[in-house]
């Protein structure tokens, strides 16, 4: 054995396997770090770790057998002992590991305190404005402390050079008595806004304060003691300290989303509070709700255009999500009343660009109109994290998942906790075969609501992409029950291998779903190989006003049919562009 070390060191196999070892790492380093950038799918990452660990073997071996000389390669057993030099070779491989090695320190350095540096700063320039706590009696008064929360998320958002976490991370914390450090540090913010809200009949009592999220230390707090028809110089008198504190500076005007009517009602405000607070459960029965206070408001203040904007989404969510036929061309019919209005009131509010695109979106399927709606919209107000989701989510149904990625990132940078956000994110890496990035996102999403809908189904979806047939149908048979739940069983029982459970499967999916779930029967007809029918259902869908339809561009199942003359004929009626044959 020792003769055998020997020889192995006599003919330099150590010193050619350490060398290919740092040569390979920093191959496979570089690779990660720069592939991502060109959106290259995971498996070209993949295919580079596995050659390098392949070669390392034959280099080995070459090594052992051959040899460098004066002449040339030759194998070993050719070059006489006396005129070997292998012992010049192994100097020049010794200066060439070190060489390598320090390339590769270089790398480390540059990967820990280049790279990955602006991963843990938080900008001093941030504050997240935690929900203000009712302290009526009864809790009657929570969507009036809501809302004033969310209008100073609003106001604050129209300073320049200030991140301002979304109301959907930082209400996460409601109640939290996590400390605040961590809150700081989960939200990325220097600062905390936080308060409490008390109403006794026409008197309002506001004690807020601005802490330094680090170490808990007060940097401005203010008691307010005011008749409630001052609410709104209460409001912009906080904003201006808090500006002040923080040494920004506030814009003296609001072009964004504006909450207080023009004629300063305080009723009409009150009406469009609860109707927000409302509209933020999300049921059937409270976006009804939403719709009757939102139309109080405006019946009060006719000038009213965000309650307007926001009574058009009102009736946009509810009618994508819970009506159909006669009903749903009313619900859309009077989204665009409220939406026409909110323009015509206010051309430069933000809202009411994002109400008119999320109408033109859902119920025109006019993609254009809605594009040209949202970046209005994220032109007046561009620190707003919601205009830049939804324009990421309009470029990703007209076929580009690359930008919707970078403007989805930056949305979830102003709402660190948005779980819808996250589950789009992994929508919009699936069909560039970025699988381990989009089941990172899709379980930050469960992570952050293990019990929401959906997100279970979607990674699904991704394990079904992967040919991984058992991990989809356990991720399927988690989701709760519900249409999701029966559509990701349905789809993940067609990679399986049992055809008779695959077609009853399909079969309940089609007895129970027909009505709303067109597009998602097409998709499992796609996964079954089956086109015919899949055409068939997709324009179902159409005729249903399917909002799955938007999907079709960066659906990775019904994408594998994109080379087939009917698809392009879809993408024609339904106004979508046409994708190349060969695109990824």
């Amino acid at each position: 054995m020792l003769a055998f070390v020997g020889e192995l060191r006599r003919r330099n196999v150590f010193r050619a396997g350490t060398l290919y070892a740092a040569a390979a790492w920093l191959v496979v380093q570089v690779a990660t770090q720069v592939l991502p950038v060109f959106d290259a799918p995971n498996w070209v990452q993949r295919l580079i770790v596995v050659a390098a660990v392949i070669g390392l073997p034959f280099v080995l071996a070459f090594a052992w057998y051959y040899e460098l000389t004066p002449e040339g390669l030759k194998l070993e057993s050719e070059v006489e002992r006396e005129h070997s030099i292998r012992h010049l070779t192994g100097k020049r491989l010794d200066r060439a590991i070190i060489a390598v090695l320090c390339v590769v320190v270089v790398v480390l350095l540059a990967n820990t305190f280049v790279l990955h540096r602006d991963a843990d700063v938080v900008p001093e320039k941030s504050v997240a404005v935690l929900p203000l706590l009712d302290e009526s009696h009864d809790g009657s008064d929570q969507y009036f402390s809501d809302g004033l929360s969310e209008e100073l998320i609003s106001d604050l958002t129209q300073i320049g050079g200030l991140k301002v976490i979304g109301r959907n991370s930082s209400f996460q914390f409601r109640g939290d008595t996590t400390d605040s450090r961590t809150i700081g540090d989960r939200l990325g913010v220097a600062t905390l806004l936080e308060g409490t809200v008390r109403r006794d009949g026409e008197r309002v009592r506001i004690v807020i304060g601005l802490i330094n999220a680090a170490d808990g230390r007060s940097l401005w707090s203010q008691i307010y003691d005011r008749e409630f028809r001052d609410i709104f110089a209460v409001q912009s008198d906080i904003s201006r300290s808090v500006a002040a504190a923080m040494q920004v500076e506030l814009s003296g005007t609001r072009s964004g989303s504006d909450g207080q009517p023009p004629g300063g009602n305080v009723q009409a405000y009150n009406a469009y509070l609860q109707g927000k607070f409302y509209g933020e459960r999300g049921t059937e029965a409270d976006e009804r709700r939403a719709i009757a206070e939102f139309n109080e408001a405006v019946r009060i203040d006719p000038r009213y255009a965000q309650a307007y904007a926001e009574l058009s989404m009102a009736w946009t969510n509810l009618t994508a999500v819970f009506l159909g036929g006669a009903e749903m061309r009313q619900g859309y019919r009077r989204s665009r009343e409220a939406a026409d209005a909110a323009l015509r009131l206010a051309p430069d509010l933000a809202a009411a660009h994002v109400a008119h695109g999320s109408l033109l979106y859902a119920s025109d399927f006019d993609w254009a109109g809605a594009e040209a709606e949202y970046r209005r919209a994220l032109q007046l107000t561009p620190n707003d994290g919601e205009a830049k989701y939804r324009l990421g989510t309009l470029l990703a149904t007209l076929g580009q998942p690359a930008p919707a990625i970078d403007l989805t990132r930056q949305a979830l940078a102003t709402d660190p906790l948005h779980a819808n956000w996250y589950s789009s994110l992994a929508s919009y890496l699936s069909p560039l075969g970025r699988l381990d990035e989009a089941e990172q996102a899709i379980g930050k999403a469960i992570e952050l609501q293990p019990s929401g809908t959906y997100y279970r189904a979607a990674l699904a979806f991704i394990k079904i992409q992967r040919g991984d047939a058992d991990a989809a149908l356990r991720a399927a048979q988690s989701e709760p029950p519900g249409a999701w739940r029966d559509i990701a069983v349905a789809l993940a029982r067609q990679i399986g291998k049992d055809p008779a459970a695959a077609d009853a499967a399909l079969q309940a999916v089609i007895d129970q779903h027909a009505g709303d779930g067109a597009y998602q029967i097409a998709e499992i007809y796609a996964v079954r190989k089956q086109p015919d029918p899949m055409f068939q259902w997709l324009e179902r869908a159409h005729a249903n006003a399917d909002p799955g339809v938007s999907n079709l561009l960066i659906d990775p199942f019904l994408l594998a049919y994109k080379n087939d003359p009917r698809f392009a004929a879809f993408c024609r009626k339904v106004g979508l562009p046409v994708p190349a044959p060969n695109a990824g």
